[in-house]
């Protein structure tokens, strides 16, 4: 077997070295994707006229280095809670996101967390930051009693209050919404997502080109 891959200008010891190289790069492209950011698609209507489906983007995480947690008016991913609320089991006072869905094992954390198969993210804007009061009335958003004004909404679109409407954003979490509010699943169903489910800022879109 030496001989044949001499004769083909291979050796063992090259097979190595191009096994190392793989591994190297491997490595370090895992770890840019984790720790600096990562392109990817945007998938459904929820954050609509500002991003539409199929837009390709590309969102940093250089947060996770930094812990500069994002800001009112930034766009996110972040991990989808296990459930939504409904009106009978609301808490005003308790506004979390519920996540049931940690995995057992460093190869189903490694394939979930890091590779994200089989993993669901959602893309919304950033609207509240900890500790303030956000109320949903009469088709607008306000925080701390001040009406907000989003520009970024299309023409005529309300927000309805759906299950979250009046409370107050817990320390370490952050009220979410899509920018399509009638076509959106958000933290108005789910709750306030806390800063460890955030997985990326979204920085810049780079396809289609003519826009």
């Amino acid at each position: 077997i030496k001989n044949i891959f001499i004769l083909k200008g291979f050796s063992m010891k090259n097979i190595l070295e191009w096994i190392i190289i793989i591994f190297i790069a491997s490595i370090s492209t895992l770890i840019f994707r984790y720790f600096i950011g990562t392109p990817t698609t945007v998938k459904k209507i929820s954050m609509s006229p500002t991003l539409k489906d199929n837009d390709k983007i590309f969102i940093s995480r250089i947060f996770r280095i930094t812990k500069k947690i994002p800001k009112r008016g930034d766009i996110v991913t972040f991990e989808a809670p296990s459930s939504t609320y409904s009106f009978s089991n609301v808490n005003q006072s308790n506004p979390k996101a519920i996540y049931n869905n940690s995995k057992k094992g460093l190869i189903k954390k490694f394939f979930y967390n890091i590779l994200e198969i089989t993993k669901t993210s959602y893309i919304k804007r950033v609207i509240a930051e900890p500790g303030e009061h956000v109320e949903i009335k009469n088709g607008n958003v306000y925080i701390n009693g001040n009406k907000l004004q989003e520009n970024y909404l299309a023409e005529n679109i309300t927000t309805e209050s759906f299950i979250f409407n009046d409370f107050i954003v817990p320390e370490g979490y952050l009220f979410c919404m899509g920018d399509n509010r009638p076509d959106s699943i958000d933290c108005r169903n789910f709750g306030c997502i806390p800063f460890k489910k955030i997985e990326g800022k979204v920085i810049c879109r780079f396809w289609p080109l003519n826009k």
